[in-house]
């Protein structure tokens, strides 16, 4: 049993525009430091950004345009702490303490994903889907109930499929909030650990070494589990530096953090 939403849900729409702020600290800086948090719903944005960028109002608010649409702005930018900061100051080294876990992909996860890419291509409104092995619901926001479930019964066999259960209604954030790094389930499935993979630099753990505890389950068909601690420079026998290239490689590959925190993982 698995749930997946889509990048106009609220909680992504949050992740998306922290993940642009991570983009834009790149294009800052080859090695920034930044962790960003972000509450959006109702006509207003808050952001606490802690990095080692100058972000302008302008810069920031562009951005939230682009996303959310039109929102008024609550905005915090400051540094990220000095000490904190000063430990990757000669060397790339682990950022955070934490515990990973990397867990290869079901057939449902994976199903869920390519039915919940193909909904969203037809209706790129707030959505959000569960798939068990018997069941498939569907929430989809600005959709034809009726017209959806003949659509998926088309391609989604051996599955009842529920559809809107309450009717049909009008999603994104003028109806819910959404904050940053809440949908983790939806992007990385019985990967879920205690760190978030959203809003942060590479140097974080919570994402590059997320990421590559995923790839290598993905390709080891294993589950993996590791554990790290702040300074550490050495993770699963690789130097730390590794794990953030590892990892540079693939949000480079999906288009960046803003593009990456669309689906997550899978």
């Amino acid at each position: 049993m698995i749930e997946k939403v889509n990048p106009s849900h609220p909680d992504k729409i949050a992740d998306r525009i922290a993940g642009a702020l991570v983009d834009l600290a790149y294009k800052k800086n080859e090695r920034p430091k930044i962790a960003v948090e972000v509450l959006i719903g109702h006509g207003i944005c808050h952001i606490i950004a802690e990095t080692s960028e100058v972000f302008t109002k302008d810069e920031v608010q562009a951005i939230v345009d682009r996303i959310a649409g039109k929102m008024a702005l609550d905005l915090v930018v400051v540094p990220q702490d000095k000490h904190l900061a000063g430990n990757q100051e000669e060397e790339i080294r682990c950022g955070d303490n934490g515990i990973f876990k990397g867990v290869p992909l079901t057939d449902n996860e994976k199903a869920i994903s390519e039915m919940a890419r193909y909904i969203y291509n037809k209706y790129p409104y707030d959505g959000k889907y569960i798939l068990t092995d018997d069941k498939a619901i569907i929430c989809q926001s600005n959709a034809k109930s009726d017209y959806l479930k003949k659509d998926l019964s088309m391609r989604i066999f051996g599955k009842n499929i529920v559809v809107n259960p309450l009717g049909e209604w009008t999603g994104g954030t003028d109806v819910d909030t959404g904050a940053t790094n809440r949908k983790l389930g939806s992007d990385m499935a019985q990967s879920v650990t205690g760190g978030g993979l959203h809003g942060k630099d590479l140097s974080k753990a919570d994402v590059s070494v997320n990421i590559y505890a995923f790839l290598k389950a993905q390709e080891t068909g294993q589950v993996v589990e590791l554990c790290c601690a702040i300074g550490d420079d050495t993770i699963d026998g690789k130097p730390y530096s590794e794990i953030v290239e590892i990892a540079r490689e693939y949000i480079n590959k999906v288009g960046g953090f803003e593009k990456f925190a669309e689906w997550g993982l899978y």
